[in-house]
C-alpha cells in the first residue's frame, strides 16, 4: 500500500517508479514513512508490538528502495505463513522458509526530508473530529474513487453508512480537497477495523484520515491543495526563528534515544529547559527529519536522519531574508504597527506567535498564513527576540 502511494503522483495523474519508503524501529513498533510522488501526501504505517509474533524490536531508521522484486515477495507470504523482517544499517531483508529479498539503503530525497519536518509541524494541531466503527469504515472504503479519478473537494463528515462529501461545512467534519487521494486504502478495506479522521485546523484546513488495522495503524495526511507539497509549507518557520533554537536544538538531540513517544516535561527536566524552548529545539530536529507527529498518540516521536547543520538556513530562504532585514536595520516600529523596508506593515496578532499578525506584502497577499508567515513577519518576530505581542 505504501509503495502505491509513493508511486503515485495524485495531481495530474502520472505513475512513478518511486518506492523507497523510511522505516524506523522504536522498540515497541515499526513505523514506515513515505510521501505520493507529487508530494502532497504522507503515509505512515505504525506495526505496533501486538502485530509481530515474537522476536525482538531493535532500533534505528534506514530508507530503503522497494522494488519489484520485494514487493513480490511480500505478497506471497500467506496468513499463516512465518515471515522474517530484518532491518539495519545495510538495509530491508525479508525472508519465508522458501524465499528470500534484499533492499540496500538509498540517498533520502532532499525534499522528503522538508517535507518530513513540515508533516511534524502541520500535524500538531491534529484534532479528532470523527470516529467510524468497522462497518461503516468498510463501507467508505468501498465507496473511494480510484487515483486517475476527478479531484473531489467538500467536507467529509459520517453519517448512518460510512461517511459522505458534504459541499457546505459540517459539525465534526474535515475538509478534504482531492478525495481520490485516499484511493490506496482500498487495498485494506477487508483488514480495515475502524477509521478517525483528524481536522488540522478551522475551515478549508487539511486533514488526516488513520485507518484501524489488527496490529497497526495506517494514517494518510493530505495538503489544503492537491497540487501543494509538503516540502514548501512553512510550517515551522515561526519556531525556527527563536534566538537560542540551534544551541537547545543540539543539547536536546543528545536526549533522544529513539523513543516511539517523547516526553517533553522529561526532556525539559533532563535539558534543565523550560517547555517552550524544548518544543522549539523539537522542532528545529523536525526540520532534519529527526523527530515526527503522532497525531493519534499526540507526541513526537524521534527518527534518527543524518544531521545536517545548515539544514535550517538552507531549507528556509524566507527565514534567511528575514534574518537579512534585521540585520540591515530594516524594521522600524511606530505607534500602531511595524514598518518592514521603508513599505511593508505588519499588524501583530493578538497572542504571542505570528497567528493573526498580517502584512500588507504580495506572498502575504497570495497566501496569508497558510503557508507560514512571510519574510516580513518573520523579521519583526526576530526583531522582538521571538516574542511577538499585540500592539496598542
Amino acid at each position: 500500500m505504501l509503495a502505491d502511494v509513493t508511486a503515485t503522483r495524485y495531481f495530474q495523474y502520472t505513475p512513478s517508479n518511486l518506492r523507497d519508503p523510511v522505516l524506523t524501529a522504536q522498540g515497541d513498533r515499526l513505523r514506515a514513512e513515505c510521501f505520493s510522488a507529487c508530494n502532497g501526501v504522507y503515509a505512515r504505517l505504525d506495526l505496533l508490538g501486538s502485530g509481530f509474533d515474537g522476536g525482538d524490536i531493535g532500533f534505528g531508521t534506514t530508507n530503503v528502495d522497494v522494488n519489484a522484486a520485494m514487493r513480490s515477495a511480500l505478497t506471497k507470504v500467506r496468513r499463516t505463513e512465518l515471515l522474517h523482517v530484518d532491518i539495519g544499517d545495510d538495509g530491508l531483508s525479508v525472508a519465508t522458509p522458501d524465499r528470500q529479498a534484499h533492499e540496500r539503503p538509498v540517498d533520502m530525497p532532499d525534499r522528503w526530508v522538508r517535507a518530513l519536518g513540515n508533516v511534524a509541524g502541520m500535524h500538531r494541531g491534529a484534532v479528532a473530529a470523527f470516529t467510524l466503527d468497522r462497518r461503516r469504515t468498510r463501507t467508505f472504503l468501498g465507496s473511494l474513487p480510484h487515483a486517475t479519478a476527478a479531484p473531489q473537494r467538500g467536507w467529509l463528515v459520517p453519517d448512518r453508512t460510512g461517511a459522505r462529501l458534504s459541499p457546505r461545512p459540517a459539525p465534526g467534519g474535515v475538509y478534504i480537497n482531492g478525495l481520490h487521494r485516499l484511493s490506496a486504502l482500498k487495498r485494506l478495506l477487508v483488514h480495515a477495523t475502524g477509521l478517525t479522521a483528524y481536522a488540522l485546523g478551522v475551515g478549508e484546513a487539511p486533514c488526516i484520515v488513520e485507518l484501524d488495522l489488527p496490529g497497526a495503524r495506517l494514517s494518510l495526511g493530505l495538503t489544503e491543495e492537491p497540487w501543494r507539497g509538503f516540502s514548501g509549507e512553512g510550517s515551522l518557520l515561526e519556531a525556527l526563528s527563536a534566538p537560542t533554537v540551534l544551541d537547545d536544538a543540539d543539547l536536546v538531540s543528545a536526549l533522544l534515544a529513539f523513543e516511539p513517544s517523547i516526553d517533553v516535561a522529561r526532556l525539559g527536566g533532563d535539558a534543565d529547559l523550560p517547555t517552550q524552548r524544548v518544543e522549539g529545539a523539537l522542532a528545529v530536529l523536525a526540520s532534519s527529519g529527526r523527530v515526527g507527529w503522532d497525531a493519534h498518540d499526540a507526541a513526537w516521536f524521534h527518527r534518527e536522519l543524518p544531521d545536517d547543520p545548515d539544514r535550517v538556513t538552507k531549507d528556509n530562504p524566507r527565514l534567511v531574508a528575514a534574518r537579512r532585514l534585521v540585520d540591515d536595520a530594516a524594521v522600524t516600529e511606530s505607534d500602531d504597527a511595524w514598518t518592514v523596508s521603508g513599505r511593508y506593515r505588519v499588524s501583530l496578532g493578538p497572542t504571542s506567535g505570528v497567528d493573526g499578525s498580517r502584512c500588507t506584502c504580495a506572498w502575504y497577499v497570495k497566501h496569508g498564513t497558510d503557508r507560514g508567515p512571510c519574510k516580513h513577519v518573520l523579521a519583526v518576530y526576530l526583531t522582538c527576540d521571538g516574542t511577538i505581542e499585540e500592539t496598542s
